[in-house]
């Protein structure tokens, strides 16, 4: 069969926070293989991922990815308690323009969505035109952690609060064969480690102590340390992932149910949490060790042969 004749592929790339980082290696065992996708739709840092893809700036992502310490992500984020989440994320977007991702979707030749959630009307908002640097900044901006993102007058956040794998979205701009990407598919392992941790989330909380500036740290740290005998529970990022998690778990389930994907490519990133972006490294191997056990699978859907 030759490449016109085959379908039309469509990514649907999940959200997961630093977990996101092994679509970077996925991408990069199907482009291995030899098989570039027609459409591309992703959901928080699927979006993220998917533009860089859809901007020709997959490598350069990976290098950024690859170089990431703590004191490194501390340079991206701008904490700013004021804004609706902890951090404000415009040099999230500063990092996006350095890797060379395109500035708007006029920009890039392959269809691309970034799928965001409109805070208000509590609706799916499919972003495919204007700035596409904005519409991955409102994509990522998941609850609690990152503030929402004003454009055209919505106030829009992370779009795994109502879509996490747009397998749908790709189906609606043509995909005959949907891949679906999702690097949440084990998080019940991840809730079971919380849990035998004692559910304190004080990994999370020290890491985002350390991103913060100096001066906010004391306020930061207020927000995030348990006070008094009775606060022994779960803390701050602990109630925070697990209900993320929760949410978009089921959200997820009931969707892929009712419009389900063609392949399902599930990276075990269960023990890496949303903020371990220095982990990118393992995620990455994973991502790629993940695409590669479904390729028989996706030869026979695609009908190319191996």
């Amino acid at each position: 069969m030759t490449d016109q004749a085959r379908p039309r592929i469509g990514l649907a790339l999940g959200s997961g926070g630093a977990r996101g980082w092994s679509h970077i290696g996925a991408l990069k065992a199907l482009r291995a293989a030899g098989v570039e996708p027609d459409i591309i739709c992703g959901a928080s840092m699927g979006a993220l991922v998917g533009a860089a893809y859809a901007s020709g700036a997959l490598d350069a992502l990976e290098r950024l990815a690859l170089g990431m310490t703590r004191f490194g992500i501390a340079r991206m984020f701008d904490v700013n308690l004021s804004a609706g989440g902890l951090i404000e994320g415009g040099l999230v977007e500063e990092m996006l323009k350095e890797v060379g991702c395109a500035e708007t979707f006029s920009d890039i030749d392959l269809p691309f969505v970034a799928v965001a959630s409109d805070l208000f009307a509590g609706t799916e908002v499919w972003l495919r035109s204007g700035n596409l640097i904005e519409a991955v900044r409102a994509s990522i901006a998941i609850p609690g952690i990152f503030s929402p993102m004003r454009i055209d007058d919505r106030w829009l956040m992370d779009g795994g609060m109502t879509n996490p794998v747009p397998v749908s979205v790709c189906r609606s701009l043509g995909a005959d064969v949907v891949i679906a990407i999702d690097p949440n598919s084990r998080m019940h392992a991840y809730r079971h480690r919380l849990r035998a941790a004692g559910a304190d989330g004080g990994a999370e909380s020290r890491a985002l102590l350390e991103l913060a500036p100096a001066a906010l740290r004391p306020l930061v740290a207020g927000l995030l340390t348990p006070r008094g005998r009775e606060a022994q529970g779960p803390g701050y990022f602990a109630v925070l992932s697990a209900s993320i998690d929760l949410m978009t778990d089921q959200v997820r389930r009931i969707r892929m149910a009712a419009d389900p994907p063609h392949l399902i490519v599930s990276p075990d990133v269960s023990d890496h949490t949303i903020l371990d972006f220095h982990r990118a490294d393992e995620a990455i191997a994973e991502g790629e060790r993940a695409m590669k056990r479904q390729l028989e699978n996706l030869s026979e859907l695609l009908d190319i042969g191996r």
